[in-house]
């Protein structure tokens, strides 16, 4: 019995590598953003933006949030990103949300470019795919509410030249931390 799972691991594992783009996770992402309130009036007035699909969180006491994403400026796929978060304070559970980082001019995209962006402070509450969250960081601002993905709203406006907007996915998490997000980002060859 084990050797037939531990076959059926490596086989699974040496299939990853030939799974279907996730292309399309990033355009539906995208769609759920324009037609999300008013991040959607963000799309023909930025510079660019970075979007992320799907970010997993989780925490008790401590926590970490982790998700990759692609970078665009002026329309155009530029490069790939990925943020890592570590927070503390009053969490317990775990979600997963969609996030999407307008920047309003080149010089806000150089900076998430630069690799410098955002400490933040925020509260959230994510039941199933029903949430609520708000945050307030040095990189910008941003709201989301979402009964499921597609009756999704958002509220939000720049700030320090960028705003950051969430749709929860799913998950149960209450929360009340700070903490620290780091971006890196990767130019498209």
């Amino acid at each position: 019995m084990l050797a037939r799972l531990r076959t059926l691991l490596f086989l699974s594992l040496f299939a990853l590598p030939f799974a279907p783009a996730l292309a399309d996770d990033y355009a539906d992402t995208v769609t759920v953003f324009r037609n999300a309130g008013q991040s959607a009036k963000f799309f023909g007035k930025s510079y660019g933006y970075a979007v992320f699909p799907t970010i997993g969180k989780g925490g008790i006491g401590i926590g970490g949030a982790h998700g990759s994403g692609r970078v665009y400026a002026k329309g155009a796929h530029v490069g790939d990103t990925s943020m890592t978060q570590l927070t503390v304070g009053l969490q317990l559970g775990g979600q997963a949300y969609s996030q999407i980082i307008f920047f309003q001019d080149k010089r806000a995209f150089e900076e998430f470019s630069g690799g410098n962006f955002e400490f933040g402070a925020q509260a959230t509450a994510v039941a199933i795919t029903a949430g609520a969250s708000a945050q307030a960081t040095t990189g910008g601002t941003g709201a989301g509410a979402s009964g499921t993905q597609s009756s999704a709203t958002t509220a939000g406006d720049y700030q320090k030249g960028m705003a950051v907007f969430t749709v929860a996915k799913g998950g149960l998490m209450y929360e009340a931390s700070i903490g620290g997000q780091k971006f890196s980002y990767k130019p498209k060859k």
